[in-house]
């Protein structure tokens, strides 16, 4: 099921006058007084002429701009293209534009084998952003076609950078690479359709595709989780002939100082259950296994990239429809460690597969403990389709956000009222699963805290991260993301683990 190509990321000094391509890619800013062409490889002369040209041909350095030309004499490449950085000063562009701009050109650019990247990248972490966007924007889902496109992506980018012989560059490329090919593997993931990924296949594609990494994979079946009293899970997915499954992912390095937790909601597809959702759209609801998707990729990702520091996901599988054994409206549940919730709606289902996961995470008493979920329609309500919230204990709440503006991910942090709590109470058990409908991303939220554990006496650190908007993009493509499967917040994710891993 995860198909994603391999990209070749290959770095070199900004004198590319013999480096034969495709294409080859400049930068050109979206300047006060018009377009202005950027880090230029060329000689002044031609440089100037090809400035002077920018008005002329409609280059208006826009984001997501990509126009093509025959290339000058001064390059072997095949094709010049002129990609939008946006409206920057050369002097204060940001990684993320850099990361954007580039991978917008490697996604534009299907079609084209090799690909010479001349944007402005003086600095390691510049080239890294550029090689980073590439390897976001390079990808390509075709595993359900009967013939395979024709023009596939960029399998070959070579940077051309000022920072060509810093010793510091090839771990930073690898890190690239390693991080693209996690979100390309997410992607895949959550592009494969409904009747392909369910539980078991899902368990078993983890299991598979680990076998060359240094991590451990156990598998829960249904038998195993009626017999530990996994409610929440055997609840949601008792309609389903497809039963559910407990993925347990392990990344346990020997100089491990901290225990980060990770526990993803993996609904492989949501009908809603007897609380049916609207036939219109119901087709993306594949996508409701996201969060599973994201936290396997990123512990792939952890290790791959060696970082000091044990990571233990737990993947909460289950596929949601209507059956004569669906969970109905009234209904109660007994989550794993005992607590009950009765079940008010049977399409607020996330919450209590991510219920058992919680527990069961908490009871190895984990240093932080993050779950990520497309939870809520609430989420998109209130910060749209491309940022996700973060709610839960303030200092990591607010630390995985700053991960993610760090990974160049779009997160806010979201608070938890107090007032809140009393709407998920319940006449008949300990708590109703659904409560106050008006910010119903927070009340979900809500409902999460009261399943997370403590070490002695503590409350674990906690943060919950739903991506309901920002996971699947059914929109026109931008930047390095493509329509369907986003992969948000893997980089996330990764970013923190290695904040938490060096102390920061």
């Amino acid at each position: 099921m995860i198909n994603s190509m391999d990209l070749k990321l290959t770095a070199v000094s900004t004198d590319i006058k013999r480096i034969g391509a495709d294409a080859l890619v400049v930068g050109v800013v979206k300047g006060t007084d018009g377009p202005v062409l950027v880090a230029s490889p060329f000689s002044a002369k031609v440089t100037e002429t090809l400035q002077n040209s920018l008005a002329a041909l409609n280059i208006t350095g826009a984001a997501d701009e990509l126009v093509r030309l025959p290339a000058t004499a001064e390059t072997k490449a095949q094709l010049l293209a002129f990609a939008g950085l946006g409206s920057f000063e050369e002097s204060t562009l940001s990684t993320e534009a850099l990361r954007r701009a580039a991978g917008s050109a490697a996604r534009q650019l299907a079609g084209a084998s090799t690909v010479v990247f001349a944007l402005p990248a003086a600095t390691v972490d510049q080239a890294a952003a550029v090689a980073e966007g590439v390897a976001l924007g390079a990808y390509q889902f075709n595993s359900h076609r009967s013939t395979p496109a024709t023009k596939v992506p960029v399998s070959e980018a070579i940077i051309a950078t000022a920072a060509s012989a810093d010793k510091a560059l090839p771990a930073a490329l690898k890190r690239a690479a390693i991080l693209g090919r996690a979100v390309r593997a997410t992607r895949d993931l959550v592009n494969v359709a409904p009747n392909m990924l369910y539980p078991a296949t899902f368990a078993q594609e983890i299991k598979d595709s680990v076998k060359s990494q240094p991590l451990k994979v156990t598998i829960f079946d249904e038998k195993k989780l009626e017999k530990d009293g996994y409610g929440g899970l055997m609840g949601v997915g008792g309609g389903s002939e497809r039963k559910p499954r407990m993925v347990k992912v392990e990344y346990a390095p020997a100089k491990a100082a901290k225990h980060l937790a990770l526990v993803g909601k993996g609904i492989t597809f949501d009908t809603g259950g007897i609380s049916i959702k609207p036939a219109a759209g119901m087709h993306a609801m594949k996508c409701d296994m996201a969060g599973a998707a994201t936290i396997f990729q990123a512990i792939v990702a952890i290790a791959e990239l060696g970082l000091p520091i044990k990571v233990t996901g737990w993947l909460c599988l289950a596929e949601n429809m209507p059956g004569g054994a669906s969970t109905r409206p009234g209904d109660v549940l007994t989550m794993f460690g005992g607590k009950t919730v009765e079940v008010l709606n049977t399409d607020a289902e996330g919450r209590l597969v991510m219920a058992d996961g919680l527990v069961a995470a908490s009871a190895e008493n984990p240093d932080a403990l993050i779950d990520v979920a497309t939870l809520t329609g609430a989420q998109m309500v209130a910060l749209g389709l491309r940022t996700a919230g973060v709610m839960g204990d303030a200092t990591l709440r607010d630390a995985v956000v700053a991960a993610a503006d760090k990974a160049g991910e779009a997160a806010w942090a979201m608070p938890m009222p107090e007032e809140l709590r009393p709407t998920i109470d319940s006449q008949v058990a300990d708590l109703a699963n659904i409560g106050e409908r008006m910010g119903g991303m927070m009340t979900a939220a809500v409902f999460l805290n009261e399943f997370v554990g403590e070490t002695d006496g503590v409350k674990i650190p906690w943060a919950h991260v739903d991506i309901a908007g920002p996971a699947f993009n059914e929109q026109a493509p931008f930047g390095y993301t493509h329509k369907n499967g986003t992969g948000s917040s893997v980089r996330t994710l990764v970013t923190l683990a290695e904040d938490m891993a060096t102390g920061k």
